[in-house]
């Protein structure tokens, strides 16, 4: 008999699913690495590394596993020219997403400070003025990844199958034998209907999926959590992405940046990052929809 763990955190439903069984140490190791994520880089908890950095310029000490994630940030703020920035929670809050989720968006718009300027001399950020940190974009597929990382630490998940979902941005490491895990894409605006089913085999590019829709952590007419860091404006032609790749960081933030380029600028740094995509658009006009889908995404994608 496998493992099945259903349990919230971090404001979303996670579900563990395993083939051996999972122990009460496993449960613990995953609950504190989840809390220790969450106390390090929330910007809606106070004592975290997002209230340094909100408080002062100056060498703020970044959590141990900051690498990737920031590597991960540099190279998609350069790709899509400062659109994608992890400074971008000024304009988040100045729209109402705050701590405090007052859900009231100030007048006008707010652009993130130059995250090409912000220094990373590891283990420390430095910074020339006071930001708002959001990692939101891409650190939950992080954190799946971290989970998935603590659970096949253990003996008796080293060889079987794990499956961490964290409501739709997941990892599937399949057990031997194992069919492929097949995963419907929800259409963002009719609810029950898909535009297609992805399917993850565990090989190397396809053990993660991750999707961003503006239908999601909306809280107002043309109020959503996807913004041009650039301008702090809510991105309007895009309306939802799904990424399948090596890992759920990559995934999900690139679900992120593929709202923040061309059709053609995305297929290239999709390429760049070898993840495969389908993203859904408004049609011309704003009427209707586009769909894009990579030549190599695995399932099936209904026209």
């Amino acid at each position: 008999m496998g493992g099945d763990w259903v349990f919230e955190a971090i404001g979303t439903r996670w579900r563990l699913t395993t083939d051996a069984p999972l122990s009460d140490p496993v449960r613990r190791a995953v609950a504190l690495r989840i809390d220790a994520f969450d106390r390090d880089w929330s910007r809606f908890r106070p004592g975290s590394v997002v209230d340094a950095v909100r408080a002062s310029a100056g060498r703020h000490r970044m959590p141990d596993d900051a690498g990737p994630l920031l590597a991960l940030y540099d190279r998609l703020h350069a790709a899509t020219a400062g659109a994608m920035s992890p400074a971008v929670g000024d304009g988040l809050e100045h729209l109402g997403y705050d701590a405090g989720y007052t859900l009231a968006a100030r007048p006008g718009h707010r652009p993130a400070v130059d995250w090409g300027a912000v220094g990373w001399d590891a283990p420390y950020l430095v910074t020339a003025e006071p930001f708002v940190l959001d990692v939101g974009a891409a650190g939950k597929g992080y954190l799946v990844d971290l989970v998935t990382g603590v659970v096949r630490g253990f003996d008796e998940h080293r060889a079987g199958g794990v499956t961490v979902d964290a409501s739709g941005d997941l990892v599937h490491v399949p057990g031997p034998g194992a069919a492929p895990y097949r995963v419907a894409l929800e259409h963002p605006e009719r609810p029950g209907f898909a535009v297609g089913i992805a399917a993850l085999d565990g090989s190397p590019q396809r053990r993660a999926l991750c999707a961003s829709a503006t239908n999601r952590r909306a809280w107002g007419d043309g109020l959503h959590h996807v913004l041009d860091a650039r301008t702090g404006r809510p991105v309007a032609d895009v309306l939802a992405t799904w990424v399948v790749a090596g890992s759920a960081l990559v995934a999900d933030g690139l679900a992120t940046a593929l709202f923040l380029l061309d059709p053609a600028a995305a297929a290239e740094l999709a390429a760049a990052e070898d993840a495969s995509y389908v993203r859904l658009d408004r049609g011309p006009g704003g009427s209707g929809h586009r769909l894009h889908v990579s030549p190599d995404f695995p399932g099936e994608v209904f026209a």
